[in-house]
């Protein structure tokens, strides 16, 4: 049973309106912090324990750079917003990342690893790829992000709490038709027993009979019932990710794309790429994917060596 003080650790992160993957993950970080330092309360202890700590996961286990800097941001979050007794300048170098090149497919190995695939599966990678999704940002799309008349897909509450729009290809529009029928077909059937697609709390309590509604059905639903994390009440959530990694290192395997590391996040680079390859401007490809700044984008340009100028999905040019 979670203890008193991590409870109250994890209202406040609901009140401050965190995600359920930030609060989990904090909540972890926080738990393994008391862990080292022999289950003392965190108020007893301070800055040299944190350095400590941290120093500790960069030497003793190795962590990568982006999870000591998610470590941090938990400890940094529970002294300054909980305590509040800011950590200040801890004297503590972090581990700077190495800048890497993303990993990026060529069309035709897109091509292949899709011509492995069928349905549902087949038409996850083809959003990852021809609307440059993440694959929780996938996952989550409900009917009413989906406007197939203007061939546009809006994603909310994405990294950084964030909305967007950004294109579907032609070609992906009879699979996502079918998806949407699919979606409210167990939407109607939970609906005879009660139930209905997982909503925003806030939304649940303003609007109690919007689970009803086929606007708010997932294309991508769960093969079974949970109770929502906040609420408690049963409902259907949306597919979980490791669904995703399943199929897709098989599919790879089969379509002999084994001299590259292929992931859900493969495909979002290749979008990149493969927009600026033919000719989409750059800006356009930030909005696209919803980057803050357009120096994170512009790393697909040291994958070409160039610019470019235009705008299609790369999905349409796919030879079938």
């Amino acid at each position: 049973m979670p203890s008193p003080f991590m409870e109250s650790l994890r209202r406040d992160m609901r009140l401050r309106g965190y995600s359920i993957r930030t609060e989990k993950t904090y909540l972890y970080w926080i738990k393994k912090y008391i862990y080292f330092i022999n289950k003392r309360h965190p108020q007893e202890a301070g800055k040299d324990e944190v350095v400590a700590f941290l120093s500790m996961l960069a030497n003793d286990r190795r962590v990568a750079v982006n999870t000591q800097k998610v470590a941090l941001n938990a400890l940094v979050f529970m002294y300054d917003k909980i305590f509040k007794q800011p950590l200040g300048d801890l004297g503590f170098t972090r581990t700077s990342k190495q800048r890497s090149l993303p990993t990026v497919l060529s069309s035709e190995e897109v091509a292949l690893i899709l011509d492995q695939l069928a349905g549902r599966n087949r038409l996850i990678i083809e959003l990852l790829y021809g609307s440059g999704l993440r694959i929780t940002e996938c996952l989550r799309i409900r009917v009413k992000d989906i406007d197939l008349k203007r061939r546009s897909l809006n994603i909310h509450d994405g990294k950084g709490r964030k909305d967007r729009q950004t294109l579907i290809g032609h070609s992906v529009i009879p699979g996502l038709e079918q998806a949407m029928k699919s979606g409210i077909a167990i939407q109607h059937n939970d609906n005879l027993s009660g139930v209905g697609c997982s909503l925003p709390e806030a939304l649940s309590r303003k609007y109690p009979s919007a689970y009803r509604s086929e606007a708010w059905g997932f294309i991508f639903p769960s093969s079974g019932l949970c109770y929502h994390p906040y609420t408690g009440e049963l409902c259907r959530h949306h597919l979980h990710d490791s669904v995703v990694r399943k199929f897709l290192k098989p599919a790879a395997e089969r379509a002999g794309v084994t001299r590259k590391r292929v992931n859900c996040h493969t495909f979002r680079h290749s979008f990149a790429t493969h927009m600026l390859a033919a000719g989409s401007d750059i800006r356009t490809i930030q909005e696209l994917l919803g980057h803050n700044d357009v120096s994170t984008t512009q790393i697909y340009t040291h994958v070409l060596g160039q610019h470019y100028a235009g705008t299609t999905s790369p999905i349409d040019n796919l030879r079938r």
